[in-house]
């Protein structure tokens, strides 16, 4: 059997980190390695405010001091993917020029 923490769960949404497949409101699917560790990432560090910066750094191993969209790109995807509304996320939040912050009530 897989160890618990390769499969984590939120509201109605499963990650499967060992293969990166899903389960979510809108039916099964498959991550990219990359939107993974980004979810990864953003779970380990929940109730935190997370920058870009950090993300750039820690999940894209790229400097921060590049001006670059791909955060925000990817962040909308996973919203798409988990979000009940993805114009209006419970998992997922924005914070106004500092970052993003994951919250999952049930944790």
């Amino acid at each position: 059997s897989e160890p618990h923490s390769e499969r984590y769960r939120f509201g109605d949404n499963e990650i499967n980190f060992s293969d990166f497949t899903c389960r979510a409101g809108n039916g099964r699917f498959k991550l990219t390695q990359k939107e993974a560790l980004l979810m990864k990432y953003l779970i380990a560090k929940r109730g935190q405010i997370v920058s870009r910066q950090e993300l750039l750094e820690n999940v894209w191993n790229i400097s921060a001091e590049i001006e670059t969209r791909t955060v925000d790109i990817f962040i909308a995807r996973l919203r798409k993917y988990f979000e009940p509304d993805p114009k209006n996320p419970i998992y997922i939040k924005s914070v106004r020029s500092a970052g993003y912050l994951f919250s999952d009530s049930s944790h």
